[in-house]
């Protein structure tokens, strides 16, 4: 009787306590052998590794629960960061399709220009535009390839001061005319080109003023002739300067 009651103190200070359910009968232990040596060897391990455990910390579940929201938060920020990343990637990925479509289509409408400017300029000849590396095109660098009437084809560098100023021209004029604007600003553009190039120049000066209006900055009397409407600085006396206006149509009207 008095076993049976131990035993069932022993089964309610193990729920009690430690949450942990044992057999409440003497029956369920009749067939346990009990062996006190190997019992006092086991308790002896459970007591060192009670002692490495250190004492007790009654804040340790505070803890981890504030230390698993903590990595729960940087994890979140983990994730949000890694998504951003992603999302710049997928933009810049997006970015430079675009630019790349752009970039050859524009290439393709500069050389169609190409095209119809150059033998303007020079009276006949071609010139076209490649790329150095075609299978990266935006890191690629661009190549003008020209060929005046009566010479072979050939890169700038070989060409004459004035025929690199006109080959400019080309190139420059064909980029304008992608898209036109109704207002074109030219300074001194004409200034390293020779009589017989001025020529072709107002030629294709007098076709882009079919489209835009254009204000030329110049000094050449040929490139005069050509416009609609002067506008000057005259020094009759002195020191005293004079602006001056000639409408040209009408004089030549009159």
């Amino acid at each position: 009787k008095e076993v049976e009651l131990k035993l069932q103190h022993a089964v309610h200070e193990a729920r009690s306590r430690y949450g942990v359910e044992l057999a409440n009968t003497a029956e369920s232990i009749a067939d346990f052998e009990f062996e006190p040596e190997a019992v006092e060897a086991r308790i002896r391990e459970l007591t060192v590794e009670i002692e490495r455990m250190g004492e007790i910390n009654p804040m340790a579940i505070q803890e981890y629960e504030a230390l698993t929201q903590r990595f729960e938060f940087l994890q979140k920020q983990h994730d949000d960061l890694v998504e951003s990343i992603e999302d710049i990637h997928q933009a810049i990925r997006k970015i430079n399709r675009t630019c790349k479509q752009t970039f050859l289509a524009t290439l393709s409408a500069v050389n169609e220009n190409l095209q119809k400017v150059f033998p303007i300029l020079f009276h006949g000849g071609k010139a076209e535009l490649l790329m150095t590396d075609p299978d990266h095109p935006l890191d690629s660098g661009i190549e003008i390839i020209v060929q005046p009437p009566g010479k072979k084809l050939t890169t700038m560098g070989l060409l004459s001061g004035g025929e690199k100023a006109l080959t400019a021209l080309a190139l420059l004029f064909s980029m304008y005319l992608i898209k036109p604007s109704p207002f074109c600003l030219l300074d001194e553009i004409d200034a390293p080109l020779d009589e017989a190039n001025i020529d072709r120049f107002n030629r294709l000066l007098t076709q882009m003023s079919k489209d835009s209006q254009v204000i030329l900055i110049t000094h050449n009397r040929r490139t005069m002739e050509i416009v609609d409407r002067l506008f000057g600085v005259t020094m009759e006396r002195p020191g005293v300067s004079k602006l001056l206006s000639v409408n040209l149509e009408e004089a030549t009207a009159a």
